[in-house]
């Protein structure tokens, strides 16, 4: 028997999220056990569910926070502590005394409580996209779009947590073009495709939107000296999920400070003179608050690697010690599943494997694992992936 049913979800609580929510399809197995299958349908149905919210990273006390039980109508009912948005059963076949149920869940992983929060995800830094290259003129300040990528580099193996990063400083990337013509599925796969060459989990673009001036000066009284004017700093950043390429965060930032330097001045971007005035320092401050906010928001982002070789039982993907993987750290394997909804849009999603494997060997950005019932792969493959649950 198979059918395929929308659920009704009552949500209890309405929190705030530090990450998008995703789709995840997975299958759960139950019993009947004497004749009662609303009982087997329920325990398959929570099965599910339970696999699907370990591999997005939601904190989960209790499945039955999340599942209150199915009504026998063709309606479903479900009661939801905010972690799953929406919840659809794809399949569901009776063989003999089990219930197999295959479900697509659209989950959120709770803020700052995250299985994934000990691994550092790594992240592609592309160099920034100066929008007005005349604004520049004024200082000759044209390095500045690989200069900020630079010291975000550097401040973020200092400070992070949660990130591991990679530069990408040789050549501007074509973002902002389709940025400004809204091509956002061109984006998307400017994201993957960045990501597969960098062996990079999300990938971050830049764009400088103003360095004009202001147009009161600041030190009208003081006639003898050149006059000192404000100085804009627009930046707007956008970070995107490398593997299906969906914006995750994006922010902007419009600050000004006093520009100390002579019009006619070549202002040396790598010197302190430059880093200690005022626009510098406000320059600074200004990537130490995005820092605290990719922060927060990557610490929930699932740690997902790829898988690069399978062979038997075992294989290798693309995370290491350098992302805090360790020997006996288990993985669940994901299978990506891009599909279309009724209507019409396209979503990414996730297949999610019954199997879990466990590390036995680290390297710096790689690691072996094996399955930990020594059975064979079956049908996972290259590119496909592993997350920490």
């Amino acid at each position: 028997m198979k059918m395929r049913q929308w659920l009704v979800i009552v949500v209890l609580a309405v929190l705030s999220f530090s990450a998008s929510s995703q789709w995840y399809e997975t299958q759960g197995q139950a019993f009947i056990l004497n004749n009662d299958k609303a009982a087997a349908r329920t325990q398959a149905m929570e099965n599910a569910l339970k696999k699907a919210l370990l591999v997005a990273g939601a904190s989960v006390s209790s499945v039955q926070q999340v599942v209150n039980g199915l009504l026998l109508q063709d309606e479903l009912s479900i009661r939801a502590s905010g972690s799953v948005n929406s919840i659809e059963i794809v399949d569901e076949t009776h063989s003999g005394d089990q219930v197999n149920i295959t479900i697509r869940a659209d989950i959120f992983p709770q803020e700052k409580q995250c299985f994934s929060a000990d691994f550092k995800k790594s992240l592609l830094l592309t160099k920034s996209n100066l929008l007005h290259r005349e604004q520049a003129n004024i200082g000759e300040i044209y390095g500045l779009d690989a200069m900020l990528m630079k010291l975000l580099s550097k401040k973020l193996k200092a400070d992070s947590q949660y990130i591991s990063t990679k530069l990408a400083l040789k050549n501007k990337t074509n973002f902002s073009r389709l940025n400004r013509s809204l091509a956002y599925e061109e984006i998307k796969a400017l994201s993957m495709s960045l990501a597969d060459l960098t062996d990079s989990q999300y990938i971050l673009f830049t764009e400088i939107a103003d360095l004009s001036f202001a147009n009161e000066n600041n030190n009208q009284w003081q006639f003898w000296q050149e006059n000192i004017y404000d100085r804009h700093l627009g930046l707007s950043f956008y970070l995107y999920n490398g593997i299906n390429g969906e914006m995750i965060l994006e922010k902007q930032y419009q600050r000004k400070a006093p520009w100390t330097f002579g019009r006619r001045q070549s202002v040396d971007l790598t010197g302190g003179d430059f880093w200690q005035s005022s626009y510098g320092r406000m320059t600074e401050q200004t990537l130490n608050e995005f820092i605290r906010l990719l922060d927060e928001n990557m610490m929930c982002e699932p740690t997902r690697g790829k898988i690069v070789k399978v062979s038997g039982n075992e294989l290798i993907f693309n995370l290491g010690s350098q992302h805090g993987v360790k020997i006996g750290d288990e993985f669940s394997l994901l299978h990506l599943n891009n599909f279309e909804a009724n209507n019409g849009k396209q979503y990414a999603g996730f297949n999610v494997s019954s199997y879990k494997v466990k590390v036995t060997q680290v390297n710096r950005q790689s690691a072996h694992a094996s399955t930990t019932d020594e059975h064979l792969l079956g049908n996972i493959q290259v590119d496909d992936l592993v997350v920490r649950y």
